[in-house]
């Protein structure tokens, strides 16, 4: 190690150890301030400048070493030397000690940092490098982490020196003006009376809401600094109050809402209202799935005690039918009914040209551009297809395209083990597929436990299915006229011949063709929002599949109702989107349904829990019903019946879980469920049994055994001895 390094290590070190072993600690509190008070402030009349000087080194030894005691001494200069030249010394000693502490994370560790991760720090570095004043200045006005990591973490990028001190002393400013205020409050308190003075309180008022304006102001000059190349194209009024692009659930809702509440509300939509959850995902999917488990029960006739049952599956015909229930439901996201709600509904393509303008090319090829206060970007997502070699050549489905069918596939292949893949395996094998379903995890439904993933492959073991799992697909070809598969299982090559393949490896977010690229929007797999979602722009938010992190129908709506009220009441009030409780559920059989935390998850979190966990198959009505299989698992803080999350395995799990997102979402715990009446016989009595379970596990024992005496001596046990 270079001699100048190791020799400032030692002496940190020295200065450290000392400030440790002396308990130096104990002069950077208020209670010695108050104590030595008088002293101080008589030896500051007759050596003001000393005392200036003094004050100064050991404000800036302070904080180039990052001993606690800043925000103290910040308070004391207050006391001391009044508001203007407390704020003086504050600001520069502050400034200068931090620059030190900067400088030698630089010297000693800059160097070793950037050798060691140079890769992975390239797009940080570049970003400071770009921009590290501002985020500099961000950390210093509203500090998402303390002053001393900022400026030890700071020495390891590029930033500039010079930029590092001015950057801090003006970012700092501000809060080194509300301390001192507070400070100079506190050195006037002489008694009890100044504790409650008008001066000290609205000093302390202000330190309490200094982030709220600190936070207001970065605001402010984020939102500049973004707009200004488009200032000039800022309009002075407004056609729109909100503009909304796409019409699937996320931006039905947001329409509505906005519509709702009397603001005025466009909805551009280029292809069908309703998205992909009416048209090709949800309301298809669940009407095939009917159709496939009423041929399931008509196999399994003789459990019912009936000695033969048989249907004919007309493939056409089931098909037919899930285009009427899409028919039967389109009324509901119609342009119709939502005109009649008072949105204005558009069919045709929008495009972002500058943060209050979208330009609509209707279906008639005519181009109008409105200009709005607002943008949601509600897009959705498509189904991913990865560039597999041979793919195109075979030809492909996937959940948007397979509902044309209407010859059904002999052989089936499904690539895909998640949520869709699952579903459309199990629905087209009970249809009469020969299905080969091929994921490339060691299990199908990898995000749930290992015992739910287990319990559905069972059944789809036992129905047929052939479930490859650990199977990674590697090529399609066509050999003497038939389709096949070429994986790798094992460490061996597989090859899997098929008539069709529906590719099930989940969704992207659509991201292109609406202008992002030209506003310079950042997006990853999905459209970076904050926690109001909004984008780079604040007036421009994003809901849905197309801003994650969940891809489901109902956690779209419940963002849209976020994305309308920030876009139509920002700034005057805002609100967080909520992710607390996010429940969901996979349709095959058995029914899987999950809110908040699985027992993976809680281990891969260091969350500790406790389980609790009732088996179906004991239950009354699921024993009538001759569903008598699955089970509820329920993790609960250790020691108490606050739930974490609960996952159900069984029939009508989907239905079962609201009463845990109900008592999840407002706190309610497994004692009140337990305590609740629940109709007998019905399937969600199983909610309470498995309260019952938690509370037995929890009873009192040594109170039981009192009260075990209690009935014995009342029996009069005791008097007949």
């Amino acid at each position: 190690m270079d001699k100048k390094k190791l020799g400032l290590i030692l002496v940190l070190a020295l200065l450290i150890a000392s400030y440790f072993i002396f308990d130096l600690g104990r002069f950077f509190s208020l209670d010695y301030f108050k104590a030595q008070q008088a002293a101080i402030e008589a030896y500051r009349a007759e050596n003001p400048v000393l005392t200036a000087g003094l004050f100064f080194l050991i404000y800036v030894v302070v904080t180039a070493l990052s001993f606690p005691g800043a925000a103290v001494l910040t308070l004391v200069a207050g006391a001391i030397f009044g508001l203007w030249w407390g704020v003086l010394i504050v600001s520069f000693a502050s400034s200068i000690g931090a620059t030190l502490a900067f400088l030698a994370s630089r010297f000693l560790l800059r160097d070793w940092v950037q050798k060691r991760f140079g890769d992975r720090l390239k797009a940080i570095n570049a970003g400071v490098e770009k921009e590290g004043g501002f985020y500099l200045f961000t950390l210093r006005l509203v500090p998402a982490f303390p002053f001393f990591v900022i400026n030890l973490v700071m020495g390891l990028t590029p930033i500039r020196t010079t930029t590092f001190y001015w950057v801090s002393q003006l970012g700092m400013l501000a809060g080194t003006l509300v301390y001192v205020n507070a400070g100079t409050q506190l050195g006037q308190i002489e008694s009890l009376a100044g504790i409650l003075s008008p001066g000290l309180v609205g000093s302390f008022v202000l330190l309490g809401i200094f982030p709220l304006i600190a936070k207001r102001i970065v605001a402010t000059v984020k939102a500049r600094k973004v707009f200004a190349r488009w200032s000039e194209r800022k309009p002075s009024s407004f056609d729109r109050n909100l503009v909304v692009i796409g019409g699937g659930s996320a931006g039905l809702v947001t329409a509505y809402i906005a519509a709702a509440v009397k603001s005025k509300v466009t909805l551009v939509e280029r292809h069908k209202l309703g998205g992909d959850c009416l048209n090709t995902g949800c309301v298809p999917s669940k009407a095939l799935i009917r159709s496939a488990k009423f041929l399931s029960h008509v196999q399994r006739a003789s459990e019912f005690g009936i000695d033969a049952a048989e249907a004919k599956v007309d493939f056409a015909r089931v098909m037919e039918r899930v285009q009427s229930v899409i028919t039967a439901i389109e009324p509901h996201d119609s342009a119709e009914r939502y005109e009649g709600l008072g949105v204005d509904v558009v069919e045709g393509s929008a495009r972002i040209v500058s943060p209050w303008q979208v330009a609509i090319t209707e279906s008639d090829g005519t181009v109008r551009t409105l200009t709005t206060r607002s943008i949601v970007i509600a897009t959705g997502a498509r189904p991913f297809v990865p560039p597999i070699p041979g793919i195109d050549e075979v030809g492909y489905l996937t959940s948007d395209t397979l509902w044309n069918l209407r010859e059904q596939p002999r052989r089936l292949l499904i690539l895909g083990g998640g949520p869709i893949g699952s579903e459309l395996t199990q629905a087209f094998a009970r249809l009469g597929s020969q299905v080969t379903q091929v994921e490339m995890m060691p299990r199908i439904m990898a995000r749930e436990d290992e015992d739910v993933s287990e319990a559905v492959m069972a059944r789809f073991i036992r129905e047929g299915i052939d479930v490859r799992i650990g199977t990674k697909a590697k090529a399609f070809t066509v050999e003497d006229g038939e389709k096949v598969l070429i994986a790798e299982q094992d460490g061996q090559e597989v090859r899997i011949p098929f008539d069709q393949v529906i590719v099930a490896l989940g969704r992207a977010a659509n991201l292109t063709g609406f202008g992002l690229e030209d506003l310079g929007i950042p997006t990853g797999k999905t459209v970076d929002t904050n926690e109001f979602l909004q984008t780079l722009y604040p007036n421009i938010y994003a809901a849905g599949d197309v801003a994650g992190p969940y891809q489901f129908t109902h956690t779209a709506a419940h963002q849209a109702w976020y994305a309308a009220v920030n876009a139509l009441f920002d700034p005057f009030k805002t609100f967080k989107a909520d992710y607390s409780v996010i429940p969901w559920a996979t349709f095959v059989e058995p029914e899987v349904a999950r809110v908040g935390l699985n027992e993976q998850e809680a281990r891969e979190q260091g969350i500790e829990y406790e389980l609790t966990r009732f088996g179906i198959d004991d239950l009354d009505r699921a024993i009538a019903d001759s569903e008598a299989h699955g089970f509820i698992k329920v993790l609960t803080v250790p020691g108490k019946d606050r739930i974490l999350g609960v996952t159900i395995v069984g029939e009508h799990a989907g239905d079962l879980i609201a009463e845990y997102v109900l008592a999840m979402k407002h706190g309610i715990g497994l004692n009140k469920i337990l305590g609740t009446i629940h109709i007998y016989p019905t399937l969600a009595e199983a909610n309470k049994y498995v309260a019952g379970e938690w509370k037995r596990a929890h009873a009192p024992q040594k109170l039981l055994e009192w009260v075990e005496r209690f009935h014995a001596w009342r029996r009069g046990e005791g008097s007949q001895k």
